[in-house]
C-alpha cells in the first residue's frame, strides 16, 4: 500500500543522520530520557487525554510525517490538552526536543543540543510589552528597570546569556519564563535583548 507518510524506519534513520553531529548531553540540561520518565509519561505512559503513548509506532509515526519540528512546536507552545513545556516552563527548548526525539524513536535517538524548534511569533517588544514590564517597568521585587544601566550592569557583568537562561529557568521571584509557559527560548532571549538594549549599551555589546 502506498503511502506519503515517513515510515518508521525511515525516520529513525533521518534522525540518527541530525543527531550524529551532536554533542554530548550538556550536564544542566536533562536527557530526552529523563525529561519523558519524570514529566512527559504522565500522559504518554498511559495516552491521557488522547495523548500517543510511548512505545506505540504508529501513533508517533503518523505525527512525525509532519516534522519533528512540528511536533516540536506543539510541545513548547503547547497542543489541545497537553501543556506549553508539558506543564513546566522551567524546560528548556533543547529539552522539549530531546524528549520528543526519544518518544518519535522508542528511545534510540541521540540527544540533540540543538531545539528542533523553537518558535519564534512574538518579537522582544511584544514580549514586553505582554508580560515582562509588568515588573521591570518599575523594578517589582527587584527585578532590573527598563533602562535603568545602573540595575542591568551588574547582571551583564557575564553576558547576555545567563540573562536568558535565568529568564527560562526563573530567579528568585521571577517565575519561569515571566509565567507565560508558552513563550519559546528564542521569544524569551528577544526579550532580554529588547530590554538590555533599553539601557543603551545594546545586546550585542552586552555578548
Amino acid at each position: 500500500m502506498k503511502t506519503n507518510k515517513l515510515s518508521y524506519g525511515a525516520l529513525l534513520l533521518s534522525m540518527s543522520a541530525a543527531a550524529l553531529s551532536a554533542a554530548p548531553v550538556q550536564a544542566d540540561e536533562r536527557s530526552g530520557k529523563e525529561v519523558v520518565e519524570t514529566i512527559c509519561a504522565t500522559c504518554h505512559a498511559t495516552g491521557k487525554d488522547g495523548a500517543p503513548r510511548i512505545g506505540d509506532k504508529e501513533a508517533w509515526s503518523q505525527r512525525a510525517a509532519k516534522g519533528l519540528d512540528k511536533l516540536t512546536q506543539n510541545a513548547v507552545t503547547g497542543v489541545r490538552k497537553m501543556p506549553a513545556h508539558g506543564g513546566q516552563a522551567a524546560l528548556s527548548d533543547i529539552e522539549m526536543s530531546r524528549a520528543v526525539g526519544y518518544m518519535v524513536s522508542g528511545g534510540h535517538s541521540t540527544d540533540t543540543n540543538k531545539a528542533y524548534s523553537s518558535p519564534k511569533t512574538r518579537t522582544g517588544a511584544q514580549v514586553v510589552e505582554e508580560r515582562c514590564k509588568e515588573c521591570h517597568a518599575e523594578g517589582k521585587s527587584g527585578a532590573p528597570k527598563l533602562g535603568d544601566m545602573n540595575d542591568w550592569k551588574p547582571r551583564l557583568k557575564n553576558g547576555v546569556a545567563p540573562l536568558v537562561k535565568s529568564a527560562i529557568n526563573g530567579h528568585n521571584s521571577m517565575p519561569a519564563r515571566g509565567g507565560l509557559a508558552n513563550l519559546s527560548d528564542a521569544e524569551m532571549k528577544s526579550a532580554v535583548e529588547f530590554m538590555v538594549g533599553k539601557t543603551g549599551g545594546g545586546a550585542g555589546q552586552a555578548h
